[in-house]
């Protein structure tokens, strides 16, 4: 089965390979482009993948310049001509920039850095299958991306573009599944779901269904952010069939909600789909509580309910974008009372080695004694709750 097949265009639209000036003109100007902008398959066969097209659309770094020849293989720059569109390209600190554009920075690999952060692969009853919590288990399906963050925690199996999982590797992950009453929720993630042919998608989310046991399928998901083309009507009509159905969707910072975006959220949202949002905390992108407000307010806008806000794992290559755990602790103090209770997500430490998610929050517990706590507030005020006898 093929699992990401791209159809032919006009070869008026059809610019892989090398920069055409029609390429720059639609990056740079909204109202020069042409309808197969708004083909997902188009943004796919156009992505951005080279240091010569990308010196041409963009003043690069020494630093990017070399982290761009360093990084070939597995998460080699992939970048969806829609994405590198929202780029400022005079300003190496943007944050759309710093997840898409590699840096040398990534080849700088400490110590306590691991290939496989989270356990995955030692929670692996079969292949493409983690099964770590007691009630749910994890699905890698594909290690295809649209778009390929340079944080990646799966950076250890995603970027070759190969096929989606075999037919024959899901049976393996579906009888296993099946034979598990225990779990009652999977998630089915990768690289990423949507990049697959809908009907491919389609056949492991229906096969999941039948599974007397399962009851709640979610996928996870970066497309909607950097591809949201894809989130077409054919898409969203499969999607709806398989209710109880929820979307993860990863976000990192405002600048990534657009107009193009809350359409393809408000699609989903209309055919019942639960969203919510997963946030990996990023030096010099999100670190900043004003940011993170402002990110988690416009989530709230465009329909989804703000979710996990993780630290960032201790991936290979992922020092520069760390940020100490106290920081995410800080921001969540400048949301708990400041903002509406739907806009806080919880913060999470994937504990390294494959412990699980470790929530880790301010202490509003100040002491606990026989019949009685006490707390404090958002604004540091001090309170006394008396318990029943």
């Amino acid at each position: 089965m093929e699992g990401l097949s791209i159809s032919s265009e006009p070869p008026s639209c059809n610019l892989a390979g090398k920069l055409k000036p029609e390429l720059a003109e639609f990056i740079e100007n909204p109202a020069s482009r042409p309808q197969c902008w708004y083909d997902w398959k188009w943004q796919l066969k156009n992505r951005i993948t080279s240091l010569e097209v990308i010196r041409e659309l963009i003043p690069l770094t020494r630093r990017e310049e070399e982290g761009i020849k360093r990084a070939t293989g597995r998460l080699a720059m992939a970048i969806t001509p829609y994405f590198f569109s929202l780029i400022d390209r005079q300003d190496p600190k943007c944050p759309i920039r710093k997840q898409a554009i590699p840096r040398l920075e990534e080849f700088s690999v400490a110590s306590c850095e691991m290939i496989d952060p989270c356990g995955e692969d030692s929670h692996a009853p079969v292949p493409g299958l983690v099964h770590r919590y007691p009630d749910r288990a994890l699905l890698i399906v594909t290690d295809s991306c649209a778009m390929y963050c340079r944080y990646c925690t799966r950076k250890r199996m995603v970027g070759e573009e190969h096929p989606p999982m075999s037919i024959e590797r899901f049976e393996d992950a579906y009888k296993y599944i099946k034979s598990k009453k225990s779990i009652r929720d999977v998630l089915i993630s990768g690289g990423d779901p949507l990049m697959m042919k809908t009907e491919i998608l389609e056949h492991y989310i229906s096969r999941l269904r039948s599974i007397p046991h399962l009851e709640i399928i979610r996928i996870g998901t970066r497309v909607p952010v950097t591809l949201p083309m894809r989130v077409n009507d054919e898409l969203v009509s499969m999607l709806r069939k398989y209710h109880p159905l929820y979307l993860s969707i990863h976000f990192s910072h405002p600048k990534e909600i657009t107009p193009e975006v809350s359409t393809a959220c408000a699609k989903l949202a209309d055919a019942g789909i639960p969203l919510g949002s997963q946030t990996v905390l990023l030096k010099g992108i999100n670190d900043k509580p004003s940011i993170m407000k402002k990110l988690m307010h416009e989530l709230l806008k465009a329909r989804v309910r703000p979710y996990y806000l993780y630290q960032c794992d201790m991936a290979m290559g992922t020092s520069h974008f760390r940020t100490p755990v106290s920081v995410g602790m800080n921001i969540i103090e400048e949301l708990r009372g400041h903002t509406t209770g739907y806009a806080v997500p919880t913060f999470v430490v994937d504990a390294p080695g494959g412990g699980g998610k470790i929530p880790v929050a301010p202490t509003y517990l100040i002491s606990q004694a026989k019949g009685k706590v006490t707390l404090r507030n958002y604004e540091n005020k001090i309170f006394n709750y008396t318990e029943p006898e």
